[in-house]
């Protein structure tokens, strides 16, 4: 089944090829070199995009906030706080570390004001402040009901998409110490969030 030149296959050949061998390392029951040869858990993971992407309905942004999902015909109910915390994970595709979220005060604090109808700016401030406290749980509890909104309207593989959640990425530092940053992320492709 094997050709002499790769470079001189069709794309769709090479998958054909790429298809037959993992059939026989399955039958095998090597699932080791399998992995190995497809080249280890990123490129899992970016298959798991790819896969799901097919999956995954567009975000619609309304002007008014609200979250829809029109492939599901769904509508994500969040009150305007958790909306406020949404939007600014949104805006942060990188992550950010909840220990640095005090650094983004003013942002959460715009996003806050534009989500609430409440014209009470003490107590959208005083929201604001307990989200940002490292000491108090209030940012977790939001992204706890984010989780549990979209878990509401559709099954917990695909919510993995949309809902803030944890991850870690690794960092080198000029020693040989290695260390890793604690981030919260929304993982949905932004081509697939669409802005009213």
């Amino acid at each position: 089944m094997l050709m002499s030149d790769p470079i001189m296959q069709t794309p769709e050949q090479l998958a054909d090829i790429v298809q037959h061998a993992s059939q026989r390392l399955i039958g095998l029951g090597r699932y080791d070199l399998l992995l190995k040869s497809l080249g280890g858990s990123a490129v899992i993971e970016e298959l798991r995009i790819e896969l799901a992407k097919s999956r995954l309905s567009p975000l619609v942004i309304t002007s008014d906030y609200r979250f829809l999902l029109p492939e599901m015909e769904k509508e994500v109910e969040l009150t305007p706080v958790h909306k406020a915390v949404y939007l600014f994970f949104l805006h942060h595709p990188e992550g950010i570390e909840l220990k640095r979220l005090s650094e983004h005060r003013q942002e959460l604090l715009e996003l806050y004001c534009k989500t609430a109808r409440l014209s009470d700016n003490e107590k959208i401030e005083e929201s604001i402040d307990h989200l940002i406290n490292p000491l108090d749980n209030a940012i977790n509890e939001k992204c706890s009901r984010i989780k549990k909104a979209f878990g509401d309207v559709m099954d917990e593989y695909l919510a993995s998409y949309y809902i803030v959640s944890s991850h870690r990425k690794r960092q080198l530092s000029n020693s040989t110490r290695i260390w890793y940053q604690r981030l919260k992320i929304i993982t949905l492709p932004r081509e697939l969030v669409v802005w009213e």
